[in-house]
């Protein structure tokens, strides 16, 4: 099993910077990849970037150029740095890891963009 633990979400102004973590712990030898998602009130879990092991990185068009993901190996620690947010950025944020067929979510944690 893995677990997967957040932190790094509030309430930004518009233009502002914020950093997410999360550090996971379990069974790490066998997450394939892990990203990022996010879901607003009434919509679909979205992806907003995602590594394999191997180091591939992919990104929707909506965060490319601003969101960069990233990984500390010897920490277990994957990281989103938000760059130029916008209010339409507003979301809960959630880490996820894929393990074979399976995924596994961390609980979410809340970004806010105020205008």
């Amino acid at each position: 099993q893995v677990q997967l633990v957040e932190s790094g979400g509030g309430l930004v102004q518009a233009g502002g910077s914020l950093r997410l973590s999360c550090v996971a712990s379990g069974s790490i030898r066998s997450i394939k990849a892990m990203g990022w998602y996010r879901q607003a009130p009434g919509k679909q879990r979205d992806l907003v970037a995602a590594i394999t092991s191997g180091g591939s990185i992919n990104y929707p068009d909506s965060v490319k150029g601003r969101f960069t993901i990233s990984r500390d190996n010897a920490k277990n620690t994957v990281y989103l740095q938000m760059n130029s947010l916008k209010p339409e950025d507003t979301a809960v944020y959630y880490c996820n890891a894929k393990v074979w067929l399976v995924n596994y979510w961390g609980q979410g944690t809340q970004v806010t963009v105020s205008s």
